[in-house]
């Protein structure tokens, strides 16, 4: 029998199958689940030992199932890691550095993977505040936060330019295919 259960929570199937192929054989029991309320009755249910969540699911979103997670007390100290095909997915909801879980872009390789795995770990080892709010739903406040949001929306900003660039790039080639 696995001595360790990984709870893998992904609407595509392929991810999943990804996950169970890139786990060491033997050591772990890969438990499945195709939506954020099928994962989060698991998670209830089974008590894993590591929860693999993608960002982006049906019925319950992934974000919706990590605040479940985060507050309840004794789910909190449950592994997590969060996928997503898009960190700014992530980072709009819940704000830098993820302090006790850990992301990981897809698609990723093994070693990406196992090294996540390895620091969510750690992370959910380390002691959390009493009763405070979750980080991602806290107000702004004070200077630190603001030179945050500041560069924060620098880097939206740019992101902005270099999309409007390659739009202009992409219509004038259109353009040119046209003639």
């Amino acid at each position: 029998m696995a001595s360790h259960k990984i709870l893998v929570i992904d609407d595509s199937r392929v991810i999943r199958n990804m996950v169970r192929d890139m786990l060491p054989k033997g050591n772990f029991q890969v438990l499945e689940a195709k939506d954020g309320v099928e994962g989060l009755n698991c998670i209830r249910q089974e008590r894993p030992n590591l929860i693999m969540l993608d960002f982006l699911l049906p019925r319950m979103s992934g974000w919706e199932v990590f605040q479940q997670i985060q507050s309840q007390a004794e789910l909190q100290t449950i592994p997590l890691v969060l996928m997503s095909g898009r960190r700014e997915e992530v980072t709009e909801k819940i704000s830098e550095p993820f302090e006790f879980f850990e992301f990981i872009e897809k698609p990723f390789e093994q070693k990406e993977l196992i090294e996540a795995i390895k620091s969510a770990m750690a992370k959910s080892r380390l002691p959390r505040p009493r009763a405070a709010a979750p980080a991602a739903v806290a107000a702004p406040t004070g200077s630190a936060d603001m030179e945050a949001m500041n560069q924060k929306m620098q880097k939206m900003q740019a992101e902005i330019d270099l999309l409007k660039k390659q739009m202009a790039q992409l219509l004038a080639f259109v353009k040119q295919k046209l003639k």
